[in-house]
């Protein structure tokens, strides 16, 4: 089969692998996790990279962290508490934390 408009197709891929990254810092910004967050350096909270830092190779990160984005939680990273966001569904909580563990 040829494509009649390659150009078309190729961006068209090109969009559809660079959306998952988007979409999920999209999230990050509608749930106003970058309030407190950056990828880079800390802000009110922990820096995404030293999050993803902490969590790396533990299998049940993304489970944990999913948790704390909808309940809160309190002196992993010091005194300052993150609150609970409990307006987040749990699908985008899960999303929210498998992208922030791809940070680091």
């Amino acid at each position: 089969m040829k494509l009649r408009y390659p150009l078309i197709a190729v961006t068209l891929a090109a969009s559809a692998l660079a959306s998952p990254a988007r979409a999920n810092e999209d999230l990050a910004k509608k749930y106003q996790c970058l309030a407190c967050h950056q990828t880079e350096k800390k802000l009110v909270g922990p820096a995404y990279k030293e999050v993803a830092k902490k969590y790396k190779g533990q299998a049940d990160a993304a489970v944990k962290m999913a948790e704390k984005i909808k309940k809160g939680s309190t002196g992993v990273w010091g005194p300052v508490p993150m609150p609970a966001n409990d307006k987040v569904p749990d699908a985008d909580a899960k999303t929210l934390a498998e992208w922030v563990l791809k940070q680091g």
